[in-house]
């Protein structure tokens, strides 16, 4: 390869998937354009991703495709706090079940995909948003593991951030 973002380049998930994937599209991952430096694929032997199963594997190509497809220039950094800017198409992506979007939100941190982190962390903090704690619990099955005295004392402790 001569300037690294030409021609395709061969990914493998955990389960043994293979992907064939367009380079400019795959370098989208700093961790998968390291790994194309470091270990400069002949484009047949295909770069192993043991962190990431294929299902996962082939949901962040259908995301990187677009959004490569779809270029659009970063948006000024205050708006990296704001969780009501998601686009309708990544919104629609995001409509999957918990364990697909908490799998997506892994692969994207061991990929180091950015925009992909941010959508993901986005959505969870949409789903969290404006709930109590017991309703949180309820959507993420968490266990309160709390004694009465506990939570209260932790009531107590950040009552400061409570919106009045």
């Amino acid at each position: 390869m001569s300037d690294g973002s030409t021609g395709n380049v061969k990914l493998q998930s955990s389960d043994d998937k293979p992907f064939d994937v367009p380079m400019e599209v795959a370098q989208m991952s700093l961790t998968i354009k390291n790994m194309i430096e470091d270990i400069c694929p002949d484009g047949e032997t295909p770069i192993p991703l043991p962190n990431v199963s294929g299902k996962i594997l082939e949901k962040v190509i259908e995301y990187c495709k677009h959004h490569h497809a779809n270029h659009t220039t970063d948006e000024k950094k205050d708006n990296e706090k704001r969780t009501d800017d998601i686009t309708p198409w990544d919104q629609e992506f995001c409509k999957v079940d918990q364990a697909t979007l908490f799998e997506l939100i892994l692969a994207a941190n061991y990929l180091d995909i950015k925009p992909l982190l941010d959508l993901t962390c986005k959505t969870v903090a949409n789903m969290i948003k404006g709930k109590t704690p017991e309703e949180i619990r309820k959507t993420f099955n968490i266990k309160n593991d709390f004694t009465p005295e506990e939570e209260e004392q932790v009531r107590k402790e950040n009552e400061w951030c409570e919106e009045r």
